[in-house]
């Protein structure tokens, strides 16, 4: 099959390598010249472990090329994917839909027999709907099916997540669209994948009801972390007591800092803007997304808590600054709360993140950035743990006692053991356990 993907940012990139990497050609189409530049030398612009080697391995194959005019791509193509950003809306947190709406103009113009046109953005429920519409009054000779096929990717395993996916969803009651994507997906066969196929709407509900759902369950282990801290329990004890309850499952219950990235943020907001615009308001959702904001914000108290409450003339030293391991992504990190809070209090932040500290400065000021965990700890009065890399599962703590003015950590990932780090001397506050 000859696929385009418009858009060549995290999702874009990713689903044009594995697509490719079925067998597919696979053409990215981006209106950005630098990052095609970049692209077409072998640069990849996101962090992705493992993405280098397959873009590179089937460019060198002449399965996937990157590409400004997507003219020849698009009219060539038996599917063209939308995989453009839609991020929250300046002021009514709405999914900012311009620039699917711009791609779809575009595609309106280039499509050339019977093409299936797919949403593979996150979007609201009705989008693919307008997408139709525009495309319609464009070319009302046009053949096409406009499709929903949502991913569900987790930054850090991407790869695998679209290799081995859990299932695909694919929303569309066109039968000739729905053979295209079947053969797209065929591979997926061999691993048994359960692709479902939906109505489009239904399709476009299930990533913003799948994406509220673990965000909900983020935020319910947070406020049992803070319960457990009330009244002398272990949430981590509590979370795998609960976890191993099949209906309830052990994932997303981790307590940290609050969540962020690039999804569950604005897919929640979107969710609730759009339920409260059809007149059935998600309570629960809009109660997850006051918790995880008020959350994030709390976070510098707790670290002032470990310093008597004075963080004036304190040196801080942060590991980890991504919102998760694994990526260079910064949208939405607790990081960009927190740091920004600490030196309104007069801290000093001496920080060091494996991965995103090029995007770090561009987004924080009045921040030390580190070449290392140690160089990061060195003078510090207290150390944060706020992303859980590898790298800080292991630190040589005699090494960090030494470093540091006085032994203090505050760690919002519970990576280490409460008993281990007062045997060596640390005042050690971690979250959900006393």
């Amino acid at each position: 099959m000859r696929v385009a993907m418009i858009g060549t940012g995290y999702v874009g990139l990713v689903s044009g390598a594995c697509f490719a990497d079925f067998g597919h050609v696979v053409c990215c189409v981006d209106k950005d010249p630098s990052k095609i530049d970049r692209l077409n030398q072998g640069q990849i612009p996101i962090f992705e472990p493992g993405l280098d080697a397959l873009v590179a391995s089937n460019v060198r194959d002449g399965r996937l090329s990157f590409v400004l005019d997507g003219a020849e791509a698009i009219r060539t193509a038996d599917a063209v994917f939308i995989a453009v950003g839609t991020p929250s809306r300046r002021g009514d947190g709405h999914a900012d839909l311009s620039y699917v709406y711009a791609a779809a103009e575009e595609i309106a113009g280039l499509i050339d027999g019977f093409t299936v046109v797919v949403t593979k953005s996150t979007v609201p429920v009705g989008t693919g709907d307008e997408i139709e519409r525009i495309i319609r009054a464009r070319r009302p000779d046009a053949e096409f099916a406009v499709v929903s096929n949502p991913e569900f990717l987790r930054e850090g395993a991407a790869i695998e997540d679209f290799k081995r996916p859990d299932r695909v969803v694919v929303g569309t009651e066109d039968d000739r669209a729905r053979v295209v994507m079947a053969e797209i997906y065929r591979p997926l066969s061999l691993n048994e994948t359960p692709i479902l196929f939906t109505a489009r709407r239904t399709s476009e509900l299930i990533k913003y009801a799948a994406n509220a759902f673990l965000a909900l369950k983020i935020t319910f282990i947070n406020e049992m972390a803070d319960l457990c801290e009330a009244v002398g329990a272990d949430v981590q004890q509590v979370a795998r007591g609960i976890g191993l309850d099949k209906r309830i499952g052990s994932k997303f219950l981790n307590a940290g800092p609050g969540y962020g990235g690039s999804c569950f943020p604005k897919d929640t907001l979107a969710l609730v803007r759009t339920a409260t615009d059809a007149g059935s308001p998600v309570r629960l959702v809009e109660t997850t997304v006051q918790v995880n904001d008020a959350r994030k914000k709390a976070m510098a108290g707790r670290i002032a808590g470990a310093l008597g409450g004075e963080l004036k003339g304190r040196t801080v030293a942060m590991l980890g600054l991504t919102f998760k391991p694994n990526t260079d992504d910064m949208r939405d990190s607790p990081a960009l709360d927190v740091i920004p809070a600490l030196i309104a209090r007069g801290a000093t932040v001496q920080a060091f993140d494996p991965e995103g500290m090029e995007e770090a400065a561009r987004l924080l000021d009045d921040v030390q950035f580190k070449d290392g965990p140690y160089e990061a700890v060195a003078g510090a009065d207290v150390v944060v743990i706020l992303t859980e890399w590898n790298q800080f599962r292991a630190l040589d703590l005699d090494r960090v006692k030494l470093l540091m003015r006085q032994p203090v950590m505050v760690d919002l990932r519970n990576v280490y053991r409460p008993e281990d780090m007062r045997a060596r001397g640390f005042a050690y506050t971690s979250v959900g356990r006393t």
